[in-house]
C-alpha cells in the first residue's frame, strides 16, 4: 500500500524536476511557463501568499510589457497614417492648384478664339 502512495508522489516530484531543468536550461521562459512551474508544485505551494502573490505580480508584469508593446506599435501606425494624411493633403492641394491653372488657361484660349472668330467675320 505504501508503494501506491509514493508512485504519485514519486511521478509530481519527477515532473516538477524536470519542469525546474528545463527553466534552468532556457532562462528565457516567459511568466506563464514559470506559472506553470508555480502551479505544477502543488497545491501547497497555492497555499502561501507570498507564492501566491509572486506568481501575480510576475503576470502583472508580463501584461503590462504586452500592453506596452502594443501601445507602440499603435503609436507607430497612427504616425504612419497621419504621414498619408498629409501626403494626400498636399497631393490634393496640387490637383486644385493645377486644375485652377487649367480653368484660366481654357478661358484665355476661348478669349483669343473669340478674338480670332470676330476677326475673320469683319
Amino acid at each position: 500500500m505504501t508503494s501506491n502512495t509514493q508512485k504519485p508522489d514519486e511521478s509530481r516530484s519527477k515532473r516538477k524536476k524536470e519542469m525546474e531543468n528545463e527553466a534552468s536550461e532556457n532562462p528565457q521562459l516567459s511568466s506563464l511557463d514559470k506559472t506553470e512551474l508555480a502551479l505544477s508544485e502543488g497545491s501547497q505551494s497555492l497555499c502561501k501568499p507570498e507564492q501566491l502573490e509572486k506568481v501575480l505580480n510576475e503576470m502583472n508584469k508580463e501584461i503590462t510589457n504586452l500592453l506596452s508593446k502594443y501601445a507602440h506599435i499603435l503609436r507607430q501606425r497612427a504616425a504612419v497614417d497621419a504621414s498619408y494624411v498629409q501626403e494626400l493633403d498636399g497631393i490634393l492641394k496640387e490637383a486644385r492648384t493645377i486644375e485652377n491653372h487649367l480653368k484660366q488657361k481654357r478661358e484665355s484660349l476661348k478669349q483669343r478664339f473669340t478674338v480670332i472668330a470676330n476677326t475673320l467675320q469683319s
